[in-house]
């Protein structure tokens, strides 16, 4: 029993710290919103800002049958990973930013796009990815036609990231309820919510009460930030004490990802946004 006891201390000791402390919160910024859309100094700057990983993008895309993506380059898929591993900075979620301006019901490519992120996600070892359906305008909830082709996609996307062992987190323009109906109708364990609380802030949502409807199974990660304007501690449309506190009550855990929520008069001080974001969130998120 001794023997046991010491070759487990042995693999604890062996095993990297970031992979042992599973904080319950653990908090990352959006790689294209630092100016490091896959650049290898993504991973350093992440770690100065005080981040525990980084949201990475899959690359531009607009009107491409395919992302501007170097992780399908071997070289480039060693150099990323050993990079990420040797900070200790993982990647928190896959992101498809690419989508908020490119309509996921129109893209004819939509399955090798999607087919190309799994991937990126094996590289990289990350479970999560983030799909944004701004591209197909904010009203294609009401229109059958449209829903449809939209819930159809999602389904055989969600069934391919499934099988893969990973999810696919789409960012809608619906409250709790919508979302819960709309999760139905797709009926696939491998599509959740990535909540938004820019988009809870600009449908005039209370977030505290919509996060409790929504419920933590269907949220499988965080954008804990507003829109441009001010930080987010000086934001009085975000209570993250309160938020908090309903988190904690449901039980969820995992990443909280800064997006925007930058000082418009210095907007383009990366260092100056996202570190302050981070900080505050770290402070709240302990």
């Amino acid at each position: 029993m001794r023997n046991v006891r010491v070759f487990l201390l042995m693999i604890l000791l062996a095993t990297p710290t970031f992979i042992v402390a599973q904080q319950r919160y653990r908090i990352a910024v959006c790689d294209w919103m630092i100016l490091k859309r896959q650049k290898i100094g993504e991973f350093g700057l992440a770690k100065q800002l005080g981040c525990d990983g980084i949201e990475m993008d899959m690359g531009g895309l607009g009107r491409r049958d395919s992302f501007d993506n170097k992780l399908r380059e071997p070289s480039q898929q060693r150099i990323f990973r050993h990079t990420a591993d040797s900070l200790g900075i993982p990647v928190a979620s896959m992101a498809m930013s690419g989508f908020y301006a490119q309509s996921f019901a129109n893209k004819p490519s939509y399955r090798w796009l999607i087919e190309d992120c799994l991937n990126a996600m094996d590289v990289m070892g990350v479970n999560i990815a983030f799909l944004p359906l701004g591209g197909c305008g904010n009203n294609w909830a009401d229109s059958l036609a449209l829903r449809n082709i939209i819930v159809a996609r999602l389904h055989e996307v969600g069934e391919m990231a499934r099988a893969r062992g990973k999810v696919i987190g789409i960012d809608t323009p619906l409250d709790a309820k919508g979302n819960i109906k709309l999760l139905n109708e797709i009926n696939s364990d491998g599509i959740k919510i990535f909540y938004k609380f820019q988009t809870a802030i600009e449908m005039n949502l209370n977030i505290c009460k919509d996060l409790k409807r929504l419920g933590g199974k269907r949220i499988c990660a965080i954008h804990a930030s507003n829109t441009d304007g001010r930080l987010i501690s000086e934001d009085t449309a975000l209570d993250l004490p309160e938020i908090k506190q309903t988190l904690d009550k449901m039980g969820w855990q995992g990443w909280l990802i800064v997006e925007r929520s930058r000082d418009v008069k210095q907007v383009h001080n990366v260092k100056y946004n996202y570190g302050e974001n981070v900080k505050y969130l770290k402070k709240i998120f302990k």
